[in-house]
This record gives C-alpha cells, structure tokens and sequence, in this order.
C-alpha cells in the first residue's frame, strides 16, 4: 500500500476534516501532502466565500497528513499542530480548493510546515498557514 492509500486508511478516523467538511487526501510523500474540497454551501459565509474556519480546518488538516507521512505505519500518531499563523489572501469564491503542505524544517521534537492553498477555479493563492508541529 503506498503512502497516499495509507493516509486515507488512517485519517478516515479525523471524522470531522473528511466526513464533516468534505476534505479528500489527493497525494503523500515523505513530509508532504496534497488535499482538495469541493465547496458547498455548508462551507459559506454570509457573503459566499468560504469561511476562514473551513480554510483554516482545510491547513491544519493537511499539514498533520504531511508531518505523519513518516509513521503512517505504526499504530499512532506522533505529530500534532503546536501553533499556526494563517494569511488571508484571496476570498475563496469559486466551487474548489487545493491545499499542500510540505515542511521547511522538521526536527526530532518540532517541525515547521508551510500550507499553501489555491483556488482550482481561477488558480489564485487564497490563504498561506504556517504551522510548528510538536512530536508526542
């Protein structure tokens, strides 16, 4: 099984990132990850562009995938979202997303991780989340 396969297996468990709010795991390597969301009303404010909340979820999820990539095979998981700084770019007003995370430096304690999500509609950079990961 490689490790994209792998990650579904294990994250179907965060009930809320993939059965609540929709989000699909597209690709893992080694200290990266790919994921997309269909967007919904669910996912809209007021105005129609998806909430900071769902963005925000949408990161720290994708960021946790990319920093357990490395023990997807034992029986838990080790990284956990220590803090996380996230900037607006865009408004995210088009039906689709894709966030990647990969690390910029990873530790034996701490790591940091850089998520970048793009709309796939127009190709714009709506948000850019920094998180340090923390190792339990």
């Amino acid at each position: 099984m490689d490790l994209t396969e792998r990650a579904r297996e294990v994250f179907a468990a965060d009930r809320y990132a993939c059965e609540l709010t929709g989000i699909d795991i597209v690709r893992v390597a080694e200290h990266e990850a790919t994921c997309q969301l269909m967007l919904d009303q669910r996912h809209r404010n007021a105005r129609g562009v998806a909430m900071g909340g769902v963005l925000f979820t949408m990161a720290d999820f994708c960021a946790a995938v990319a920093a357990n990539s490395s023990c997807l095979e034992e029986e838990e998981l080790h990284w956990v979202s220590l803090d996380s700084t996230i900037h607006f770019l865009s408004p995210a007003t088009g039906d689709s997303l894709r966030a990647t995370s990969k690390a910029l430096k990873s530790g034996r304690a701490t790591a940091l991780y850089q998520t970048v999500i793009e709309s796939l509609d127009n190709g714009k950079t709506i948000a850019i989340v920094e998180t340090t990961m923390i190792k339990l």
